[in-house]
């Protein structure tokens, strides 16, 4: 996966695609597609799935793939039911489209889109079936702008997940990943039921349980400077109680 990408049989590039789930991201996602588009990856793709943003974020998405035809389409979905539900669509699609890696990145430009050649090296030149971007090994970093109390919760959250689920990953609950396509098939993402944050956390204790590596490269995690974070209380409180459902039987 260096940036010729020349891995398959034949020498043909593998095909990476990186699914984006928006909603009222009219603003970050043009720039978000320039910078995954200027990347050393040779057949990058870019899926934006978008839950009918009403700031007309489906317009742009829709605009931007007709300017690049063969590097980024547009998944419209009718409702808005969740970070999880939006990224099993848009995984889906990319398996079903012949998708070697599959990476998972927000739109509102807090994950670093020039990390992704790293994380593919990763993916090559280790045993794991899926990289982490993470802000807890050494070298990683969270914004600045955050307040105390929130470097807090994310700390505490990584630790009660860990402390429930032994992941093993520093950033268990990160939701910068770059997936072998076997392993999304291994851990049969389309069955999952979690929503919100609480869904990165399932799909890591699946990976965990079918004994496949999980690895982490370091990134600065930014502040969002457009738009309102999507975190709700509903969100909190099932992200809270994931891991007791996981621990025993439940949603697996």
């Amino acid at each position: 996966m260096r940036a010729s990408g020349e891995n398959r049989a034949g020498g043909q590039a593998l095909k990476v695609t990186v699914v984006v789930p928006t909603y009222n991201e009219r603003e970050n996602l043009p720039v978000a597609v320039e910078r995954l588009t200027a990347l050393p990856v040779a057949d990058l793709h870019v899926l934006v799935v978008d839950d009918n943003s009403p700031d007309g974020t489906g317009e742009v998405a829709d605009k931007l793939a007709a300017d690049l035809p063969n590097q980024v389409g547009v998944l419209h979905r009718t409702e808005k039911d969740g970070l999880g539900r939006a990224y099993i669509a848009g995984i889906t699609r990319a398996l079903d489209e012949g998708a070697d890696v599959v990476i998972q990145m927000d739109a509102d430009l807090s994950h670093p889109a020039e990390v992704i050649p790293a994380m593919l090296e990763k993916l090559e030149t280790t045993d794991a079936g899926v990289v982490l971007g993470s802000r807890y090994v050494p070298g990683g970093s969270t914004a600045e702008e955050w307040k105390w109390y929130r470097k807090a919760l994310s700390a505490w959250a990584n630790f009660y997940v860990n402390l429930l689920l032994r992941l093993g990953v520093k950033d268990a609950t990160a939701g910068f990943k770059a997936w072998k396509a076997d392993t999304l098939r291994a851990i049969d993402v389309a069955s999952i039921k979690s929503n919100g944050y609480s869904f990165q956390v399932e799909m890591n204790y699946r990976t965990v349980k079918q004994g496949i590596v999980i690895a982490e490269v370091p990134i600065r995690f930014e502040e969002r400077t457009v738009g309102a974070s999507k975190m709700s209380l509903k969100v909190q409180l099932e992200s809270a109680l994931m891991p007791w459902k996981l621990l025993f039987g439940r949603q697996v």
